[in-house]
Parts: structure tokens; sequence; C-alpha cells
């Protein structure tokens, strides 16, 4: 019995330990939910990530114009302009950046076909709602990783 419950303590520690920090990491949160993208900001500003938070594509684009995250995670449901429509202008400019800024899809509509969609859009990752903040941790440190290393730079520091 007690050696059922190690492996489910070690997985937690092992996740606990593996997302001790996003210290150098930007990220912009686009969400029309302010629920959520108060609980996504505070989450991520929990493990020392550097936050910015958009309600909508406008707000999104408006903060692009002075901020460069290393990631961008967004809903793809969202009133006007969605998701798709953002990951859109966003190639636009970072194609006029010189840079490809990795983005992420957070989203409720979970089929394969959505799925699909979302990565033949443009999107790099794909994670469902209700967020499950292992998932989204990890997805945030691969491409802010990968993001890094493509643009010749360095990993962001973990502590």
């Amino acid at each position: 019995r007690d050696a059922a419950v190690l492996p489910s303590v070690v997985d937690a520690v092992a996740r606990a330990d593996r997302h001790e920090s996003l210290r150098g990491v930007s990220v912009l949160v686009v969400d029309d939910d302010e629920d959520t993208l108060q609980m996504l900001g505070v989450m991520l500003a929990g493990y020392s990530a550097e936050v910015r938070a958009a309600g909508s594509e406008a707000e999104a684009l408006k903060i692009l114009e002075r901020f460069e995250p290393d990631v961008i995670v967004t809903d793809l449901a969202m009133p006007g302009a969605d998701g798709y429509s953002l990951v859109k202008k966003l190639k636009a400019l970072d194609a006029e950046r010189g840079r490809r800024t990795p983005v992420v899809a957070l989203t409720a509509y979970v089929r394969v076909e959505d799925r699909a969609r979302a990565l033949s859009a443009g999107f790099q990752m794909f994670v469902p709602k209700p967020v499950e903040p292992d998932e989204l941790l990890t997805a945030i440190e691969h491409l802010a990783e990968s993001g890094a290393t493509e643009r010749g730079g360095h990993p962001p520091e973990r502590r």
C-alpha cells in the first residue's frame, strides 16, 4: 500500500522541482476572461516569470509594441479578433523584427481537429482548459529554451 503512494509523491516533488523557477522568461498572456488572466498571471509570476497580461488582441498588439516576450500564451476563442487572428498578426510582426516568438494555444476546444488547426495556424503548442499548471509550465519552459537557442542566445536562467 505505501509503495503505491510513493510514486505519486515522488512525481509531485519532481514536478515541483522542475518548475522551481521561470526566472529570465518573459510571457505575454492573452485571454478575454479576467479571472483566467489573473490566475495565469499570478501562477506564472509565482514561478518568477516576467508577465504581461492582455484582455484582447488589440491590447496584446499594443503591449507588443514595447515588450518582446519569450513566449505568448493566448486563448483561441475571444470575441472579435481571436487567437488565430493574433498569431497571424504576430507572424507579420515577427517577420518585421527578424524574430520568431513561440505561441501556446489555450482553449476549451480539445478535439483532435482543434489541435491540428491550431498547430497548422502557427501555434507551437496546444494546452487545453481547464489549465493543468504542470502542462502549461512545461510548455513555456520548453518554448522559452528552444526560442532562446534559435535566436542564438542562452536559455533562461534556472534556479
